[in-house]
């Protein structure tokens, strides 16, 4: 079976740029986090369905590994995927590439923890039966 994945264009701001001209490494880390909303939201379950549903999905870990520089004004994207769903964690992958050539700039991983709004661990198994459906979809 196919990898399934979401692609999210960003455009790196001057103000994320550091000394060198660079887009400034912890930067990344948003651009993962605005992929992963974007994801969510444009499978119809926001972050804010998810409270509202009563769980939310804390980062408990994340890795990058900088592959080359990403410079101010470069049309980039972020391919988001879920990379998997186990008991209580879920995680994504994230691949960032330049738009013009499809070259690779940056790959990372999150993993997040469902839990409930008192901050306290719940199984994937007891979500809303759509949420688990449309991360199935996005899986491995």
């Amino acid at each position: 079976m196919e990898k399934k994945y979401y692609d999210v264009p960003i455009s790196p701001r001057y103000a994320e740029t550091d000394q060198m001209g660079v887009i400034y490494h912890g930067n990344y880390f948003t651009y993962f986090e605005v992929a992963r909303t974007t994801f969510f939201k444009e499978l119809g379950y926001s972050y804010k369905k998810m409270e509202e549903e009563g769980f939310m999905l804390p980062v408990i870990e994340v890795t990058c590994r900088y592959r080359k520089s990403i410079f101010y004004d470069d049309d980039i994207f972020v391919r988001t995927s879920v990379d998997s769903v186990k008991g209580i964690r879920i995680g994504f992958s994230y691949k960032i590439y330049r738009k013009m050539t499809d070259e690779l700039l940056a790959e990372g991983k999150t993993f997040h923890a469902f839990v409930d709004s008192d901050m306290k661990p719940i199984k994937y198994t007891s979500l809303d039966e759509e949420f688990r459906k449309l991360l199935e979809e996005y899986s491995n």
